[in-house]
């Protein structure tokens, strides 16, 4: 792999980390896609750490707010109602779901599941969920409406972005917005909710980095790059949302993922 592989590598693992449009699909199809080799497991695990850090970093202040008030929350009784402490608990039960659903199907998630068949229709099922949430949600609670029962909920529909091709933005978000939050709200929550389980999964994914030879310089620069690119598409997609809807993600989705399956069935590319 080349520098320029990496950076182009990088980049769509930044941008596609945190936009409603799946990482795992667009790491998968584009090196087919452009005839580069596979980049390996330990080239993803490593260049995810650059995603960890930005969404780390962009909410590091909510982020310390609600580790702290939680914390304290656990001695301090009064604070226990706080919105801090109750988000800090919203996050970590919401995370379980995924967390256990993870673990037990990670074989197939890491194996079978790695198909471009699945990740194409994955692609355009969830884009259709995200088109329906968006026009049948009510969008007039915000972040500070959250309560255990719809962090729950929400962490649930986490879990769909264990298959390849949902997204773990798109999943979160869908669900976020069939219980009547805002789009910024939506997307807010899913990316403090997003937190436990990137940090997590890079740290599972890391057991990849003995595997195989990676180019050092490449790689660095994949990871640097991911984390700009990921950095700014958070910044970007709240801004965005104040005003626009999730359409065009809808349509993105479906656009690609029906590309994909012309690709496949053409035999231009191969699904695994």
């Amino acid at each position: 792999m080349n520098v320029v592989e990496a950076t182009v590598l990088g980049i769509v693992q930044g941008l596609t980390e945190f936009l409603p449009i799946s990482s795992s699909g667009h790491m998968l199809f584009v090196p087919k896609f452009l005839g580069w080799e596979d980049p390996g497991a330990a080239f993803s695990a490593i260049i995810q750490l650059g995603t960890m850090a930005a969404v780390l970093i962009y909410f590091r202040n909510d982020l310390a707010r609600i580790a702290v008030t939680w914390t304290r929350s656990l001695w301090t009784p009064e604070l226990r109602r706080h919105q801090d402490a109750r988000m800090g608990w919203y996050i970590g039960l919401g995370t379980v779901p995924i967390g256990v659903m993870g673990l037990a199907f990670s074989d197939f998630i890491e194996d079978p599941a790695r198909n471009l068949w699945i990740n194409a229709t994955s692609l355009i099922v969830m884009g259709l969920l995200l088109m329906v949430a968006e026009w049948a949600g009510r969008r007039k609670l915000e972040v500070d409406d959250l309560n255990l029962r719809d962090g729950l909920i929400i962490g649930g529909f986490q879990c769909l972005s264990l298959i390849p091709g949902s997204s773990r933005s798109g999943s979160t978000m869908t669900g976020a917005l069939f219980l009547g939050y805002t789009r910024e709200a939506a997307a807010r929550y899913s990316f403090l909710l997003s937190v436990p389980a990137v940090v997590l999964s890079g740290a599972f994914e890391m057991r990849h980095v003995g595997e195989g030879g990676v180019a050092p310089v490449p790689t660095a620069v994949a990871t640097l790059a991911s984390f700009v690119v990921g950095y700014a598409a958070i910044a970007w997609l709240l801004r965005f949302l104040v005003r626009h809807s999730m359409m065009i993600f809808v349509y993105y989705r479906v656009a690609l993922g029906a590309v994909i399956i012309g690709l496949l069935a053409a035999g231009r590319i191969s699904a695994t």
